[in-house]
């Protein structure tokens, strides 16, 4: 009678091993599955953390500008940018992104849109895509009347430069007092901006801007139409 207990404490035994083993595998299995479905998106997989990244990018470009030609200003000008590059990174973190990930707002994207911001426009507006056209008018301090209304920055895309505050703009086209409206052809919702400051890109938005004209949960304003109104 002894010996059958002792070989059916065995098997016990034997069967609470494979049982344990069995659920560490699904343990295992669980948190590889569960690790997976946490991976950070990039910016080609997300409208979201495409924004982010090109608010990053121009920031930091913005950064690398100041420090290669410093002014009076540039110190002040870069403890800024750099809180909004932390704060940047932070929605970056919360937004399921890439932390880190910068994109620049540059003039590759501007090739596939000229076509869109030139049919709403009359034949004289195949002058404006040209640099020399976007920084006449900034070069007029006094913004006169021909100057109103038009169009500039085409083909550029609108993101958020991280600063709080007031509604307003910050751009390196245009000085500050520059007045810009920005509508978002996505949804028609527009806002009239005054630039307050430098900053890497033709047009962008701080936070109270930027959530003027916005779509939900977008970080980017693919179409644009941007113009200069005084």
């Amino acid at each position: 009678m002894s010996r059958r207990r002792t070989l059916g404490t065995k098997k016990k035994l034997a069967l609470l091993v494979s049982a344990a083993t069995v659920a560490g595998g699904g343990a295992f299995v669980m948190a590889s599955t569960s690790n997976a479905a946490q991976t950070p998106k990039s910016a080609s997989e997300s409208t979201v953390c495409l924004g982010l990244a090109t608010a990053l990018g121009n920031n930091q470009k913005f950064i690398a500008d100041q420090r290669a030609d410093p002014d009076a200003q540039s110190e002040a000008r870069i403890a800024n940018r750099e809180a909004v590059v932390a704060e940047i990174k932070r929605k970056q973190e919360a937004s399921g992104c890439a932390v880190g990930e910068s994109a620049q707002d540059s003039q590759t994207a501007q090739p596939s849109q000229p076509a869109q911001s030139a049919q709403p426009s009359d034949p004289a507006a195949t002058a404006q895509p040209s640099q020399p056209a976007e920084s006449a008018p900034a070069a007029d301090p006094g913004g006169g009347a021909a100057a109103s209304g038009q169009q500039v920055c085409n083909g550029s895309t609108v993101t958020l430069s991280g600063e709080g505050g007031a509604p307003a703009a910050s751009s390196n086209q245009f000085p500050a007092g520059t007045k810009l409206k920005v509508t978002n052809l996505d949804n028609n919702k527009s806002t009239t901006v005054e630039v307050t400051s430098v900053s890497g890109s033709c047009a962008l938005l701080n936070d109270a801007a930027f959530e003027q004209v916005r779509e939900p949960g977008k970080f980017l304003i693919r179409r644009a139409l941007i113009e200069k109104v005084g």
